[in-house]
């Protein structure tokens, strides 16, 4: 497996915890949860801004990667 590959695999898991945690956050009524789930997929959506940055210098340095 190249590093693209697992780059690409490990955003796709984070985006998918991500739209779990909104899930979770729109489907709960106590406000202390929504707000925790709320955060988590703001710190996940954070993490995916620099992976897919990461993703796009990995590219540019190893076109193989694409």
């Amino acid at each position: 497996m190249t590093v693209g590959t697992q780059m690409q695999q490990a955003i796709a898991g984070i985006q998918s915890a991500a739209a779990t945690m909104k899930t979770f956050a729109l489907e709960t009524e106590d406000k202390e949860a929504k707000n925790e789930f709320l955060q988590i997929s703001h710190q996940l959506d954070n993490s995916l801004e620099v992976l897919n940055g990461r993703q796009k210098y990995i590219q540019e340095q190893e076109p193989q990667y694409k």
